[in-house]
């Protein structure tokens, strides 16, 4: 289990995920956002706007799982959302707005809860029992690791 001060840290980064999304992606231009230069990789474009549909899904089952009893976590497929028509444009300013906020108001919650509360479960299909703490530790390594990938893409692009 995590200390106080490690979440804390981690919250924190959280918080500053969206900025560092942007400033990875505003100096480039609609080709370049939408390249896909690494096969089996995502454009940068589509990194953007799946960690808007991963985040959103992640903050809804830190709610879940923070206000009932072990509830059961819908999957998704991620790999079908990043081909709908809202997740391949090279504009993602929408995403990004949906970051920023989200990720405000997620870890308005995260300061909230109580050191015991971390320990909180739910269950995911296909991962078994998450808990709070879990799905923090989780989604800050899952931004950091598409923040890796979209570098990797961009250094591609030469």
């Amino acid at each position: 289990m995590l200390t106080p001060d490690e979440r804390r840290a981690m919250i924190a980064q959280l918080r500053a995920f969206p900025d560092q999304f942007a400033a990875l992606v505003q100096p480039l231009s609609p080709e370049q956002r939408t390249a896909r230069p690494l096969p089996g990789e995502w454009s940068v474009a589509q990194n953007i706007h799946h960690l808007a549909d991963s985040h959103m899904n992640a903050y809804i089952r830190f709610k879940l799982i923070l206000l009932e009893d072990h509830p059961t976590i819908k999957p998704y497929h991620q790999e079908d959302w990043a081909e709908t028509a809202d997740a391949t444009p090279a504009d993602v300013d929408d995403s990004l707005a949906i970051l920023r906020g989200l990720h405000r108001r997620w870890t308005t919650v995260m300061d909230s809860v109580e050191d015991a509360q971390w320990v909180r479960a739910g269950i995911h299909p296909e991962v078994g029992e998450i808990t709070l703490e879990w799905l923090l530790i989780h989604y800050m390594e899952h931004s950091a690791g598409h923040i890796d990938q979209m570098q990797r893409t961009i250094n591609a692009l030469g």
